[in-house]
């Protein structure tokens, strides 16, 4: 139970902390954005305000809410409130939790809220130590977490909770956060105006995150009292107005989120990838910025684009693999900065190139009729012939003593005909060699010199 003593203390406290912490949303009506979430309609929403709660999984990027709607949980729910760290707590801690939950719960009737944040940090052993208080509702879970629970959370632990998704917060929701910010005696109550250009610059340098939004604001608002203008306009008692300069001192270079081992990494490289199969070489060169400017191994990056080289390009242009390869090569002897140039060079090769996944899909419906046909005997006549009976084999027929440089002959397997797995797109390359082989093997290809014949 909170006494004025420790109500006071809370407020001292309060006063000290940053901005975001100060300015966080006291209800539902303060909230803002993630009208999916908990707009009028919403499950969690109707849950909050009837404080019928059930465990729950609220997953988004940074800076979108998720603390925030848990304290405001906290405010409003006639449960006892209970916060453990996922970074700091142990199977000791939660269990010690769980134990009080439930002697509050005989003792008294009253349930018990579990927060969880980070939850993705606890281990299966911890997340495990969860489940039966869970199912019965011995306590009821709010966990919070940057990382897709699907692959993080105990399937056991998600199957017995709900999960909310939330999203980056747009450059409007950001856009009222931090007007409000300005004029709330919480946050810097008047002493500071912004107009709509500045207010602009914060929201697209934070990036959809309200936490980064208003750490920018606080840090521009110190930043403007050092400036020599400064003096005059707080001894005539006037606000100081902010500049772009504050801003971009305070956070000069935008904020895009980008986890190396989380969803964003993934999407990205995954965008990055689909726009050189795309043939979009705008969209392949920026998701390829995204990745540098966010410090991705260049290594990784040149993978991908090797891989994709012969995945969606294959023998339509057979350069493509020797560029990327080439490409990897730049990215390990000579790395960050200059690489990014091999990179580019070789991702819009890729991206220009005629695309063909001929060589892709012929190998994996190859690979299926190995593992699904049985075992298909090697042709007599394409056996070694370094072994004792070998003579009886039949005939080998070698191309080279043909004129055409080809000869009918059976390599397949029985019960496999020519066409069985490789088939060209139509185009690039592969197409001219596709009909060019063709016509050798009637013996009508044009002679070596002829201008058609490297068209």
């Amino acid at each position: 139970m909170e006494t004025l003593f420790s109500e006071s203390e809370n407020a001292k406290r309060l006063s000290y902390a940053p901005l975001a912490v100060r300015m966080r949303p006291r209800d539902l009506d303060e909230y803002v954005g993630q009208q999916k979430a908990v707009g009028p309609d919403s499950w969690l929403r109707r849950a909050i305000e009837h404080d019928v709660l059930s465990s729950v999984i609220l997953y988004g990027p940074a800076g979108t809410g998720k603390t925030t709607l848990a304290h405001i949980i906290a405010a409003h729910t006639r449960s006892e409130f209970v916060e453990v760290s996922a970074v700091t707590g142990t199977v000791k801690d939660l269990r010690r939790e769980i134990e009080e939950a439930s002697r509050r719960l005989m003792a008294f009737g009253r349930r018990t809220i579990l927060f969880i944040d980070e939850i993705h940090r606890f281990s299966r052993s911890q997340q495990d130590a969860l489940l039966h208080a869970v199912e019965n509702r011995t306590v009821i879970m709010i966990g919070a977490t940057t990382e897709n629970p699907y692959f993080e959370v105990n399937s056991a632990l998600l199957s017995r909770s709900r999960v909310v998704e939330l999203e980056h917060l747009s450059d409007e929701d950001i856009a009222v956060l931090v007007r409000r910010a300005l004029e709330d005696e919480r946050g810097l109550n008047g002493r500071f105006t912004a107009d709509d250009e500045v207010v602009a610059s914060i929201c697209t340098l934070a990036a959809g995150d309200a936490r980064s939004a208003l750490t920018t604001l606080e840090l521009a608002s110190e930043i403007a009292l050092t400036r020599p203008d400064s003096d005059a306009a707080i001894n005539a008692g006037e606000p100081l107005a902010l500049t772009i300069d504050d801003v971009h001192m305070a956070n000069p270079r935008r904020g895009l989120s980008y986890d190396k081992n989380g969803d964003m990494h993934y999407d990205i490289i995954s965008a990055f990838i689909k726009s050189m199969r795309g043939s979009d070489p705008d969209a392949t060169v920026y998701w390829l910025a995204r990745m540098i400017d966010s410090g991705e191994d260049p290594k990784f990056i040149a993978r991908r684009i090797m891989i994709q080289a012969s995945e969606d390009i294959g023998n339509a242009d057979p350069q493509a693999f020797l560029i990327a390869e080439a490409a990897f090569k730049a990215a390990e002897v000579i790395g960050y900065p200059e690489c990014r140039i091999n990179l580019a060079q070789a991702a819009l090769y890729n991206a220009l190139a005629p695309k063909s996944n001929a060589c892709e899909a012929a190998i994996d419906a190859a690979l299926a009729d190995v593992r699904t046909s049985g075992q298909r005997e090697v042709p007599a006549h394409l056996r070694d012939r370094h072994r004792p009976g070998s003579d009886s084999y039949g005939p080998y027929l070698y191309p080279h003593d043909y004129p055409s440089g080809w000869v009918e002959q059976q390599y397949l397997p029985n019960g496999l005909s020519r066409g069985a797995f490789w088939k060209p797109a139509g185009r690039g390359w592969e197409e001219w060699r596709y009909e060019q082989s063709e016509r050798d093997r009637t013996g009508k290809s044009p002679e070596a010199h002829d201008p058609e014949d490297v068209q």
